[in-house]
Parts: structure tokens; sequence; C-alpha cells
């Protein structure tokens, strides 16, 4: 039976052909609801990376964080507000107007900033967390849209905890956030509870009965969580019934079991166009290297299956399916690689490879390098290919990731590894000597080791006269072969605050040197660059939206 979605059926791509199917609004809450995953704190310099990365990615809206729960948290979207162009900022608040005041001081520089404001609505939330009747919880959301609306900003009103609300409460709940001035009203699935037929209904229900004031268009929004791991299919199920924003996290993250992910509602959307007939704004082929970066910077790894951007998404290993691939891709393939940005590399580059060559390849790859970040990627490359006969695609990512990180191009270190030597063996302490350069100088250390890594970072906690503990430590390798790339990524903690490093190398201890010294970097240099904090760590008032 043919499938008229997929392109060989059809003869056309996968996406929506233009102006005949309706626009779903891409809301992006990776640096907000996907920061709240444990263990996760992301910089001011890291969260601008990100949504520099997002406005390439083509999401509309980018909610930045959560203004008020901490200093570094406000500097963060106060950062992305004034820098980013061309989407909508949203700041989180609660239904308070120091929340409000606080999110409106720190959107109100971008282009098009949008307040989202929310309010539990279920009974356990009104009567265990908030200690509200109903009557008050409307109250305070008709007083609290209708403030921000009167500060001239676009509003957004949520009701937390929704799908387990009365759902003739939240048709009062939205009318009163409509009448007080927001224009989009979202139904967020707090806890995952919901299932796609019951969400769905209740989108519908909530469409027919809530209306703004006369010539006002409501948008109906959908945030669901991914306990159950229904999480996308309830969005898809949501958009059928007229939804037309889904908020997500890409690579799903977030709080508990995270989000719907974004690449799978993008891609479902696009790939099964003949059934939703709706179109994004998203560019697919910006969807692995969103991924990767967002993987790097908050340290949570995709698991292998995972969907669109997993390492097996498009790995074939059974003889049957390699065999149906190889004749014809579209047997066990419902997308290509390529759609998502896994492009094969048809140039190969090694160490008599030019500067020229390598700027023109990281291009191709969706990377476009200052004269700085192009400087420092070109000596590791060259470093690399010496040790490697070719230089794969995979490699190149790795490097550039380590290397070009900072605001506006500038890496801003205290200390650079520039010597490590290692002595171990099954009959001799590991010790480690390190050279390390700093703005003050170079110091040199050493230190033994319960084995080679503990070695290394003993010289280099020495030498920078710190103590940080080891919090978390993951190894593994970049490509594959007996030459290939090791990335180490760990986590180092000082004082309660926590940064993350990572480090490449084709020597798995250089990695593991390179990935300490850029946690200490985060945790000792620049806490300025946090707002006064070295993390963007949350206070006690606890962000528990949606």
């Amino acid at each position: 039976m043919s499938d008229p979605d997929h392109p060989a059926e059809t003869g056309a791509e996968p996406g929506p052909s233009a102006g005949t199917a309706a626009r779903v609004s891409i809301f992006d809450t990776t640096l907000r609801d996907g920061e709240q995953s444990p263990g996760v704190a992301l910089t001011v310099s890291e969260k601008l990376e990100v949504a520099r990365q997002l406005v390439r990615l083509g999401v509309d809206v980018i909610e930045a964080g959560f203004p008020i729960s901490s200093p570094g948290d406000f500097a963060a979207v106060k950062a992305v507000a004034g820098e980013v162009r061309g989407v909508t900022v949203a700041g989180l608040a609660r239904t308070d107007r120091a929340d409000i005041d606080r999110s409106w001081e720190a959107v109100r520089g971008a282009e098009r900033p949008r307040l989202h404001i929310f309010i539990a609505t279920s009974d356990i939330h009104m009567v265990h967390k908030l200690k509200m009747s109903p009557d008050e919880v409307l109250r305070a959301t008709h007083e609290a849209v209708a403030y921000a609306a009167a500060l001239g900003a676009e509003v957004e009103f949520s009701a937390e905890d929704a799908t387990r609300s009365d759902p003739d409460f939240l048709v009062r709940v939205f009318r009163e956030a409509a009448r007080g001035g927001a224009t989009i009203l979202n139904v967020p699935d707090t806890v995952g509870y919901t299932t796609p037929q019951e969400f769905a209904a209740l989108i519908r229900h909530l469409r027919e009965r809530v209306e703004g004031p006369r010539g006002t268009d409501l948008c109906f929004s959908v945030h669901c969580h991914d306990d159950l791991g229904l999480a996308t299919a309830n969005s898809l199920a949501a958009i059928e019934a007229g939804a037309t924003q889904v908020e997500c996290t890409v690579n799903g993250i977030g709080e508990r079991a995270g989000n719907a992910s974004l690449e799978e509602v993008v891609m479902a959307l696009r790939t099964r166009r003949g059934r939703y007939d709706r179109t994004t704004g998203v560019d697919p082929r910006q969807i692995t290297r969103t991924s990767h970066l967002v993987s790097r910077l908050t340290g949570l790894k995709v698991q292998p299956n995972k969907a669109i951007v997993g390492a097996n998404a498009f790995a074939h290993q059974s003889g049957i399916h390699q065999d149906g691939v190889l004749k014809n891709a579209l047997t066990y393939e419902i997308m290509r690689p390529e759609d998502v940005g896994l492009v094969a590399s048809s140039i190969v580059l090694g160490k008599l490879s030019g500067r020229h060559a390598l700027s023109a390849h990281l291009a191709d790859l969706g990377y476009d390098l200052d004269e700085e970040r192009l400087r420092r990627v070109f000596t590791r490359f060259k470093e690399l290919a010496d040790k490697k006969k070719e230089v794969n695609d995979l490699d190149l990512l790795a490097l550039v990731e380590e290397e070009a990180g900072g605001v506006d191009g500038q890496k801003r270190e205290q200390w650079v590894l520039e010597e490590l030597q290692v002595v171990s063996g099954s009959k001799v302490i590991p010790t480690a000597t390190v050279v390390l350069n700093s703005p003050t100088g170079v110091r040199k250390e050493a230190s033994s080791g319960l084995g080679p890594v503990d070695a290394v970072f003993a010289a280099i906690a020495r030498a920078t006269g710190s103590s940080p503990k080891l919090l978390e430590y993951d190894l593994k390798a970049v490509t594959g072969g007996q030459d290939a790339l090791g990335e180490v990524v760990l986590r180092l903690g000082i004082n309660g605050k926590s940064a993350l490093g990572r480090g490449v190398s084709t020597d798995v201890i250089e990695a593991s040197a390179r990935a300490f010294v850029a946690a200490l970097n985060k945790l000792l240099a620049f806490p300025e660059a946090q707002g006064g904090e070295v993390v963007g760590a949350k206070a006690a008032v606890g962000p528990d939206s949606d």
C-alpha cells in the first residue's frame, strides 16, 4: 500500500506545500523547563549560545528562563532578550506583581517580548500548594494578566496542572485570562497524566467555550510532560484538535521524565504531512547540530535509541534491514538522515588540508566562525590530523564544540593546559606533571594518584590552588577505530556550586585533563558572567510551573 506522506510516493519533499498548511508555532522552553532537569545549570554565555542556535533552528518563541528565581537567571533572560532577533523571547512569572515586574525588566529589550504567567488550577494544587480557593485563583488570574498586559507585553497564560483540573473550572480561568488581555492560552499536562484521546477532547472543549474579546484571536497552546512516555503523542493529538502552539524542548529534556521533544514533534508533522496538514518554521537540517549543542552544554547524554537524534536512529544492524536499505532506503527509513542534518562529507580532511578548506567545510556543517575561533579550531585540527589519517565530521564537531565556545567568540579562560606528562603502570605509582598557563603566569605541579587520571586531576588542583570534588565522569569514543577521538564530560563541585567540563583528544588522559580544566574555569574564573553566580542555580522560589 502506498503512503501519500512519503516523498518517494508523492514525488515531493515531506514538508507541506507552501500556503496550504496551517502554521504551528514552536515554543522552545529548553532554557527554562529544560534547565530544570536535575543537575543542569547553564551560565549566561551558555544560554546565549543555545539561544543563537535556536534562532538558526527557526523556533518561534524562546522561553529564556524564570527571571525572579535567581540573579543568574535574570541576567541570562535579559542577555538573550537583548541580543537575539527574529523570535519572541518569553520570561516566566507567577501571578505576583514582583514576579511580573522582574520578568518584564528582563524581556522588555526583546524584539518581541512576552510575559508567560502561570497559576495552578487543579484541586490538589489549589488546596495543598496554593492554599487558595477557586474564586481566589480566578481573581489572581485576571488581576495578574491585566497588570502584565498594561505594561505593553504580549501575554501568555498557563493553567498549571490543567489536565487534572475540572474542565469547567478551566473554562472560567481561561475566560478570565482572555478578558484580562492574554492572547495565548496554554494547557499544560504538568505531570504527564493525560492520554492523547483525553487531551484532544479537552482542547476541543476549551476552544469551543473560551472566546477572547471581540476582534481578538486566541492561540491555544500545549505543554506536555513525558512521565508516561506520551508527551509527543499528546502534543500531536492537541494539534489535531486545534492547538496552534506546542511547547517543547530540544532532546525532550526537562523536569522528571522531560518534555515533549521538539525534534519529534517537528519531524512527525513533516513526515506525516498528509495526516496533520500542519507546518512549522523549523529548519530540520539544524536539528542534529542543536541536539549536540544542548547535550554538550547540559551534560545530558542522548540515549542511542532516541527518536530522530539518537546514535541508532538511522543505524541498521539486522541483515534483512541492511539488505533492504541497500536496495532502497525507503524500505526501512521514513526520513532521510540528511533531512535532520546528518550529511555525509564529500571532502576528506587530513594533515595537508589548509585553513581555507577547513573553514569552507565547517561552513557546510553550519558553523560560521570568527577569526579567533577559527584559529583555535585550526590549531587543534592540525594536531589531530598528525595523529589520524583522516578527520571526519564527528571529529570536527567535537573540536568545534570544545574550542569555539564563549561570548561573542571570546573564549574566556583563566587556566590553559600547556603540557601534560604521565607515568603509570602495573608496578609503579601513577604520577602526573602538568604545566598550566594563566593571566598571572605559568604553574608547574606534579602529583600521584590511584590511577593516571586521578593523578592528573590532583596535579591540576594543586597547580590552581583549588579543591574541587569530582561529581560525575563519563568517557566515550567520538568515532570508531584505534585512533578514535575520546570525549570526556565531567562535573566538578566547589562549595555547593557545580559546573560541567568537556575535553576531546586521541589520548583519553589528555581529554580528561582538558575537561577538568574547562570545568575549573567555569567555577573559578568569571562569576560575573553569571550575574554574580557561578552557575544559574535556582533560588528557593522553586520554578515549578507547567
